[in-house]
């Protein structure tokens, strides 16, 4: 993705933001705004944007989790798995009270 493609003044946007609008639909490309010559905000489309935090989330858990590993804070898997069942037995069981 070249975002040196997608560069437009501010003033660009002021005269045609209806039209940059429409076009992120179609073309996932963000939009660079400069002000004075310098980037200062990008625009993107909704899905697009939620489509990024998805990925940031995942990969701030496979970070937290690489750091635990790195750490030995590790458990075997068949004791993971009971304490899950656990947790679950122990909420079905107050939600039925």
């Amino acid at each position: 993705m070249k975002l040196s493609e997608q560069v437009k003044p501010i003033s660009y946007l002021k005269a045609h933001a209806p039209e940059i609008i429409r076009t992120l639909k179609d073309n996932p490309q963000p939009v660079v705004i400069t002000l004075h010559g310098e980037e200062k905000a990008i625009l993107q489309d909704v899905g697009q944007y939620e489509e990024t935090q998805e990925t940031l989330a995942l990969l701030k858990v496979l970070a937290l989790t690489n750091r635990q590993v790195e750490e030995g804070k590790t458990h075997p898997a068949g004791e993971s798995f009971a304490r899950i069942r656990k947790r679950l037995a122990d909420a079905l069981s107050r939600s039925f009270r």
